[in-house]
């Protein structure tokens, strides 16, 4: 059947070709392999608008998967219709074979772009069951961190092995990938040293998608710095920190570094307060304060859990206030509010508690001598 629309259709080119028997060879083939482009471009249109027709209001999911696979769709359109009016054409031997050249590149282009697009979708409709919006999200953080370190480690690959195949269709680029592989030696080794970073953030990657240390949207403290993991692509991971900084940390960092996970075995999410006060502040006085300032705001289950000073220097004392609640963005906003009212309470009820400099001022000049008083003369 596909044989049979082929010869059909090369023979309505044919008949087009002896039509313009009188053009130039060049012009000929232009109208026929641009005609038929013109005519694949319009077919997959067409295609495209009778299946959103149909699909309207209905089959989220395949609406979803027709509009991934679109373009793809029309690449290949393109490459079959050229394929198929490249022998009909009047064209020299040579410049057959530089179109076959390209046919041949795009047919694994669009090789790699169909497996692309084919993980995205199978990883979109594997993670629709799963919400990290909700109270109780761990396993949906589990499931929503493999999968998205494991897509971005699998377009590396892909995207890699597509551009080998792609260059290895070229005479002197395989030849020297042979002699490569065959003398094996410096080569090799130069590369892999060159290659290292790259190679260790992907098999970070991947150790990260299955032992999971880190998840998305975990309380996390890394070189000092409060936040929670954002974002985790294939090279580095952004920790959004609770002043809306970003935080940049390669990925191999968590595998090698210590740091520290809040939320490692429960949903809850966990927040900080920090205040730098005064000697002489009364750090009962700021527990009650504190309490009963989180009690108040009745914000997701939102509670403090300790008040305790965590370190002292030579001008202030260090006071950390941890709290948590039902999910990041309440203890973020609860955390926030706190750190205000705790601020505005200590300047109206506690103002020597503030932090402040003392300084002593020293007597540096040179003392007189006390006055002497004569003996007594014995009687």
């Amino acid at each position: 059947m596909w044989n049979n629309f082929v010869q059909r259709v090369q023979a309505d080119l044919n008949a087009i070709g002896n039509a313009l028997s009188f053009a130039p060879a060049w012009v000929v083939s232009l109208v026929i392999l641009v005609g038929t482009t013109a005519v694949a471009w319009l077919l997959h249109a067409a295609i495209v608008a009778a299946l959103n027709r149909l699909f309207r209001g209905r089959h989220l999911y395949l609406r979803s998967v027709i509009e991934q696979t679109k373009n793809p769709a029309r690449f290949a359109l393109l490459l079959i219709a050229v394929g198929i009016a490249l022998p009909t054409a009047p064209l020299g031997p040579d410049s057959k074979t530089l179109i076959a050249r390209f046919l041949l590149l795009g047919t694994i282009c669009l090789a790699g772009w169909i497996a692309l697009t084919s993980a995205h979708i199978a990883a979109n409709l594997y993670l629709l069951r799963f919400r990290i919006d909700v109270a109780d999200n761990l396993l949906a953080r589990k499931h929503v961190t493999q999968i998205r370190v494991l897509l971005r480690a699998a377009d590396t690959v892909i995207v890699l092995v597509t551009l080998g195949f792609a260059l290895m269709t070229f005479a002197a680029v395989r030849q020297y990938g042979v002699s490569v592989f065959a003398s094996a030696g410096a080569a090799g080794v130069i590369f892999g040293l060159a290659a290292q970073p790259v190679l260790s953030n992907l098999i970070a990657g991947v150790q990260l998608a299955v032992t999971q240390p880190i998840r998305i949207e975990d309380a996390v403290t890394v070189q000092n710095s409060y936040g929670w993991v954002e974002e985790i692509n294939a090279t580095y991971v952004v920790i959004r920190l609770e002043d809306q900084r970003r935080l940049i940390v390669p990925l191999n960092y968590f595998i090698q570094q210590p740091f520290y996970n809040w939320t490692r075995q429960g949903a809850p999410k966990i927040g900080t307060v920090v205040l730098y006060l005064d000697y002489t502040a009364p750090v009962d006085r700021i527990r009650q304060e504190a309490t009963e300032l989180v009690a108040d705001m009745k914000k997701d289950n939102a509670k403090v859990t300790s008040v305790q000073v965590t370190n002292v220097t030579a001008e202030c004392i260090e006071i950390h206030i941890a709290l948590d609640s039902d999910s990041a963005a309440t203890t973020g906003s609860v955390s926030a509010d706190l750190r205000e009212k705790m601020i505005a309470f200590l300047q109206k009820d506690y103002p020597d508690a503030l932090p402040r400099r003392r300084n002593e001022i020293i007597d540096t000049s040179p003392r007189k001598p006390a006055p002497q008083t004569p003996f007594a003369k014995d009687t």
